[in-house]
């Protein structure tokens, strides 16, 4: 199915107007585009959004975007905000991102603590945006940006955000910690003044490195090419030359992953660790990849409730367990 940006930002409008029986206590979601105008760098011809359903017999929302022009934000507030946010970054392989319209089972959890929570949907380097596979962090920081710059709309504390990323996710969210310093584009309004630090950050299952046997494939070929050199790759592997101010980092896998091996998450905490900065990881026997989050009936991940509890230690405002 083909979108054009206009029925895309319509559909943001619509969400906000119409109540949610599953949110009726909290304030209106919203979704709505993070560039004012066409994202930087649009090729000609230009990309048209495109989603697919995730499975034939599945909910109408369980999709995925092989083809973004339009990034966006869905917002889920929190009913009795404590000031925190989070940008929650999902997966796909750099293929496709796998996320519907309403707001995700992860993010409205999020909201249940008190933590608004941002579901991004970004651009992917194999549509030939001119920033290649920087394309994606570009969103991510104009993401952190916009939700600084709106803060007060939502009763958040611009000082007080954590972004979380799964799977591929997870490798851009790692990016995003990593290179706050690093400049992707030029500013386009005053939200660009606002600076794209992090409190902490949570990798589950994440994609990690470029450069060794056990990359993910699809990601690294999504996200470089087929034919990237020693040095490209060392330039996207997340775990490579982090800064000494490395955000404190949450890492959530488990043993038995057949897509991206466990190897990645250990990895990525050895790096952080040898810093030295805080770091986190738990490792479970079984779960495969990207294993359900939010149950049925509500119950949560252990991986969330650990990350709430390692966030609220260093500084997030979520309630954690302080033992």
């Amino acid at each position: 199915m083909i979108l054009d940006r206009r029925t895309l930002i319509a559909a943001g409008l619509s969400l906000a107007a119409t109540p949610r029986v599953a949110m009726a206590a909290t304030p209106a979601v919203s979704r709505f585009p993070i560039w004012p105008a066409t994202p930087p760098g649009m090729p000609n011809p230009p990309v048209v959004d495109a989603f697919v359903l995730r499975a034939p017999n599945g909910p109408a929302d369980n999709i995925a975007w092989p083809h973004i022009a339009t990034p966006m934000l869905t917002v889920c507030p929190a009913p009795k905000p404590t000031g925190a946010a989070v940008l929650l970054i999902p997966g796909g392989g750099y293929a496709r991102v796998a996320l519907g319209r309403e707001p995700s089972p992860v993010a409205r959890w999020f909201a249940s603590l008190g933590v608004t929570a941002f579901d991004l949907l970004y651009r992917l380097p194999h549509d030939d945006w001119a920033a290649g596979p920087d394309a994606p962090l570009q969103d991510a920081q104009r993401a952190l940006r916009v939700i600084r710059a709106r803060a007060s709309e939502w009763g958040i504390d611009p000082t007080n955000i954590a972004a979380m990323g799964f799977s591929a996710g997870g490798h851009l969210a790692a990016r995003l910690a990593a290179r706050s310093a690093l400049k992707t584009y030029e500013p386009v309004d005053a939200a660009d003044r606002q600076p794209t630090t992090i409190r902490t950050v949570g990798l589950l299952f994440p994609v990690i490195t470029m450069t060794q046997e056990f990359a993910h494939g699809q990601s690294k070929r999504e996200l470089l090419g087929r034919d990237a050199d020693a040095a490209k790759a060392a330039r996207y592997s997340a775990e490579l030359n982090l800064p000494a101010d490395m955000p404190p980092t949450f890492l959530g896998h488990a043993a038995d992953d057949p897509v991206v091996p466990v190897a990645n998450s250990i990895a990525m905490f050895q790096a952080v660790h040898a810093l030295p900065r805080p770091a986190e990881l738990h490792i479970v026997e079984t779960g495969g990849h990207g294993p359900r989050l939010i149950e049925a009936d509500g119950r949560a991940h252990p991986w969330l409730a650990r990350f709430a509890t390692f966030a609220h230690r260093h500084g997030l405002n979520i309630p954690g367990d302080d033992s």
